[in-house]
C-alpha cells in the first residue's frame, strides 16, 4: 500500500505541473497574440495613413497640371488667325502615304503664312528659335480615317505668342 500512495502521490505533483505548464503557456501565448494583435493594429493605421496621405500627393501633383494647361490656354497669343488648309494635294501620293503627307502639307502651310522662320539643322545657334506646336486635335481629325483617306481641308485656328512660338489648334465648331 505504501506504493500505492506513493504512485497517486506521484500522480497528483505531475499534473499540477503539467497544468501549470498549460497555464503558463497559455497566459504566453495570450501575450503574443496580444503582440501580434498590437502589431497589426499599428500596421493596418500606417496602411490607412499612407492611403490617407497617397490621394492628397496624388491631387496636388494632378492640380499643377490642370494650372498649366490653364496657363498653355491664357497665355497672351500675340496674333491669332483661322485657316482653311486644302490638303487636295495630299491625295496625289500613294494610299499609304497620304497622311503622312497632310501633316507636311499642314507644317509648311502654317510656317509659311504665320511667317515662323525655318529651322537649319547645319547651323547651332545658341538662341532658340520659335516652334511650331500641332495640337492632338488637329493631327487626331486628320489621322481619324486612317493613314489611306486624309480629310481635303481642315480648318485650323494658328496662334503666335509672344516667344514667337505657333500652336495650331482645331478650329471652333469642329
Amino acid at each position: 500500500m505504501e506504493k500505492e500512495d506513493k504512485e497517486e502521490a506521484q500522480v497528483p505533483e505531475e499534473e499540477p505541473t503539467e497544468q501549470a505548464e498549460e497555464e503558463v503557456s497559455a497566459e504566453e501565448t495570450d501575450k503574443e497574440l496580444e503582440e501580434i494583435l498590437a502589431e497589426e493594429e499599428t500596421a493596418e493605421e500606417t496602411v490607412e495613413a499612407e492611403e490617407e496621405a497617397a490621394p492628397v500627393e496624388e491631387e496636388e501633383e494632378a492640380k499643377p497640371r490642370r494650372r498649366k494647361k490653364k496657363d498653355e490656354e491664357e497665355e497672351e497669343f500675340v496674333e491669332e488667325r483661322v485657316y482653311t488648309i486644302p490638303l487636295g494635294k495630299a491625295w496625289l501620293r500613294p494610299p499609304k502615304k497620304r497622311a503622312p503627307r497632310a501633316m507636311h502639307i499642314l507644317k509648311t502651310f502654317v510656317t509659311k503664312h504665320m511667317k515662323l522662320v525655318m529651322r537649319v539643322e547645319e547651323e547651332e545657334e545658341k538662341e532658340e528659335l520659335p516652334k511650331l506646336i500641332i495640337s492632338n486635335d488637329v493631327n487626331e481629325k486628320i489621322w481619324r480615317r486612317g493613314i489611306e483617306k486624309p480629310p481635303r481641308k481642315i480648318r485650323v485656328r494658328a496662334a503666335k505668342d509672344k516667344d514667337g512660338n505657333v500652336t495650331v489648334f482645331l478650329a471652333e465648331g469642329e
